[in-house]
């Protein structure tokens, strides 16, 4: 009877995580994945296509909301978050000591799929930085990255837009949109 229950279980739990895997994929093409799939290759930042959403401008809770769509026609995988240098800056952002844990995963993007990842900005009104653009890149599993991409930010009106800061951290690459959108 114990060993019976124990599969039983365990059948259950695969059938979750596939219902589960099933769902992720169907709302936004990205699924966690912790296996290594042969044909699934780490994403280098070359197929992706990005869009930065600068969010609350001068306010507090001041981010830029960066949305990577794998352009590609084979799926890709990212982990971590990525590298992001902030203006002419040549100091790579830290992650966020605040983001939830999870970092490690890969998450799957399929053609079409998309990830987010926010540039938390935060200003002491002294000592501000101001700039519109950033480079961005991809990280791999060991911590280094792929060729970078400039990128700019732009306000929810579809123009360009400054941000300030004083100190930046960046989240970790997720299949949903951080903070309350």
């Amino acid at each position: 009877m114990r060993t019976s229950r124990i599969r039983t279980t365990a059948a259950a739990a695969a059938t979750v995580a596939a219902t589960l895997a099933l769902t992720l994929s169907a709302a936004g093409g990205a699924t966690a994945a912790t296996g290594k799939a042969a044909d699934v290759r780490a994403c280098d930042g070359q197929e992706m296509s990005y869009t930065v959403l600068h969010r609350f401008p001068q306010q507090r809770g001041e981010h830029l909301l960066i949305t990577a769509k794998n352009a590609d026609s084979k799926p890709c995988w990212v982990t971590s978050y990525p590298s992001v240098m902030l203006g002419d800056s040549v100091n790579v952002l830290p992650h966020a000591r605040k983001d939830a844990p999870g970092g490690s995963a890969r998450i799957t993007i399929k053609p079409g799929g998309k990830v987010y990842s926010a540039v938390n900005l935060f200003s002491d009104h002294v000592n501000t930085h101001t700039s519109e653009s950033f480079s961005l890149a991809m990280r791999n599993e060991e911590g280094g990255t792929g060729p970078a991409a400039e990128q700019t930010s732009f306000g929810s009106d579809d123009t360009p837009s400054k941000f300030t800061w004083t100190e930046a951290d960046v989240l970790n690459w997720n299949t949903a949109k951080p903070y309350d959108f």
